[in-house]
């Protein structure tokens, strides 16, 4: 079962679970000042998260198929291709000057 999160003290709760180098109580106190130390941030993040039981939700199914697609296109679309003849509906419009 998923928990609710809340990790606004995370930091705190991470120190005193486990001992830590002076390197990683620096990020967890002043914050990362690099790329690399943002790195180091988040899997500790990720481990406080395992620790304590949280997990993710699974993303929503949104899948479709492009047969679905297609028939949602042909039951929702006002005209018919062939109401608009060779070349599609701006076929006269292109180069009349009116633009």
């Amino acid at each position: 079962m998923d928990k609710l999160w809340d990790d606004s003290n995370w930091r705190q709760e991470y120190k005193e679970s486990k001992r830590l180098s002076k390197f990683q109580l620096e990020i967890l106190e002043n914050g990362p000042r690099s790329l690399s130390q943002s790195w180091i941030l988040g899997a500790m993040h990720g481990e406080w998260r395992k620790m304590k039981g949280y997990k993710y939700p699974d993303p929503p199914d949104c899948s479709s198929s492009f047969k679905e697609f297609n028939q949602m296109v042909k039951e929702n679309f006002e005209h018919s291709p062939e109401e608009f003849g060779p070349g599609g509906p701006l076929t006269n419009q292109a180069g009349s000057g009116t633009h």
